[in-house]
């Protein structure tokens, strides 16, 4: 499996570790792999969406495409050429 060139949505928490823009481009064949190459791109990304296990945070969602990682292979996910990656923060309230 290669590496492919996403697109990443950026919310608006974590864009100051992304020089404030909203979309990134980057590349990687799964989640992981995509998420390692933000924080070599950005420092101290990855440690706002994974914790020390390499696991997603649980206020963390993370889509590829329409589809919630957490219910696919969570950082395993395989991301499809083009496809675009969402990464939200968790909302709540009460």
């Amino acid at each position: 499996m290669s590496d492919v060139t996403v697109q990443v949505r950026i919310p608006t928490v974590l864009r100051p570790l992304v020089g404030g823009v909203s979309v990134v481009e980057s590349s990687g064949a799964t989640v992981g792999a995509l998420f390692e190459q933000l924080e070599r791109a950005h420092p101290g990304l990855g440690a706002r969406l994974l914790g020390g296990d390499g696991r997603l945070h649980p206020f963390v969602n993370v889509f590829v495409g329409d589809e919630d990682v957490r219910y696919l292979q969570g950082v395993d996910t395989p991301i499809p050429d083009g496809a675009e990656v969402s990464i939200l923060p968790a909302v709540a309230g009460g």
